[in-house]
């Protein structure tokens, strides 16, 4: 019998996973990841996936299922891998999606490492995703219900990962999900998603840094694309690219966070206009197929996880680094996002846009 290390968050996505394991005959484990220690634990409420009541409502359903459940302690790494990379791309200047990194990091390396450890063939989540083998090669591909995939924050995984990772519920819809563990009794059947980063369930990105750094952020100076000074703004932490709320400028038409400089410690304002660019530089490209190919792709591209991937051309800078250009600008291309490619529903790989170019940006970061 297949052995499955389940990873339960406490939401009904992850419980049906468990529940259609069990049903289909593997000797199921459910665990769940301790990734807070202190007064910045998962205590406080929100729409996160790590509180308290999570971790309670995951016991729960493993009981139910009679499948054994354990908590690992992984605060350690977390703090490391997370919310280290977390801050210091804030400070930086960049908008960073530590989500990404948790599955990189935590689910499909420190996770996966203990699930083998512990004779484990599969480890097993809710993503909505699916895998494939086809000519001896794994392939990750978009869920069925496309409001749901998750194929863009998953772009790290490896081959080897691939081959022991099960994503049950790529192939269903949420309402189908949703109808399943109503019919089997869970708990959390009508438990909302979660939403939130899950160390900073508020939301309070600056606060957070703050609290988590020790430091204060200086203000500095809100300039134009002249370099013009419009007013004062309060620490570059505070601002991602396309931000227009929250300023706290009187400005005689509408502005735009457009680029931040740490160096100089100034956000610079500009118009709609200037938010558009069709080129972006991408670094520590993954390659799914684990081949990285050469020359220039043809291929369709995502710059963040609810934008619609558009066509683009992919020049091969490196084994680890791309030159992308796009058939039509798209606005508000974020330094310390993640770019993605697709050839049709198959995810051919991932990187972090580190560099802009083309019209009306002007943006470059070389950190």
């Amino acid at each position: 019998m297949k052995k499955a290390m389940i990873a339960m968050s406490g939401g009904v996505d992850s419980s049906v996973a468990a529940w259609l394991m069990k049903r289909d005959g593997y000797d199921c484990m459910g665990v769940t990841m301790r990734l807070f220690a202190g007064e910045d634990s998962c205590e406080r409420k929100g729409h996160t996936c790590c509180s308290l009541d999570d971790v309670e409502d995951a016991r729960s359903v493993a009981r139910q299922l009679g499948i054994p459940y354990f908590v690992f302690n992984f605060t350690e790494d977390f703090g490391t891998q997370i919310m280290d990379r977390f801050v210091c791309a804030y400070e930086n200047g960049f908008t960073p999606n530590p989500c990404i990194d948790c599955n990189r990091y935590m689910k499909f390396e420190k996770l996966m490492k203990r699930a083998k450890e512990l004779d484990y063939d599969y480890v097993v989540t809710g993503h909505y995703a699916r895998i494939e083998e086809q000519d001896g090669k794994f392939l990750l591909k978009k869920a069925i219900d496309e409001k749901k995939d998750q194929s863009y924050v998953l772009y790290s995984l490896t081959q080897e990962q691939l081959a022991h990772t099960l994503f049950p519920l790529g192939g269903m819809t949420k309402p189908q999900i949703r109808e399943m563990a109503e019919e089997q009794g869970l708990i959390n059947a009508r438990k909302h998603d979660s939403q939130d980063i899950c160390f900073v369930p508020d939301g309070d990105y600056a606060g957070f840094i703050e609290r988590y750094t020790g430091k204060s952020f200086e203000p500095g100076n809100f300039v134009d694309q002249e370099g013009h000074v419009l007013g004062q703004h309060k620490g570059i932490i505070c601002y991602t690219i396309g931000q227009r709320k929250g300023l706290g400028l009187a400005l005689h038409e509408p502005m735009y966070v457009c680029r931040i400089d740490p160096k100089t410690n100034t956000v610079v304002l500009g118009r709609d206009r200037d938010l558009w660019s069709k080129e972006l530089t991408a670094k520590d490209f993954h390659w799914i197929s684990g081949e990285v190919p050469t020359g220039t792709q043809r291929i369709k591209a995502k710059i963040r996880y609810r934008h619609q991937e558009q066509w683009a051309n992919a020049e091969i800078t490196g084994p680890d680094s791309i030159h992308l250009v796009f058939d039509e600008p798209q606005r508000a291309i974020t330094c310390g996002q993640s770019v993605v490619l697709y050839d049709g529903d198959v995810v051919v790989g991932g990187g972090t846009i580190n560099g802009l170019c083309g019209s009306g940006s002007g943006m470059e970061s070389g950190v």
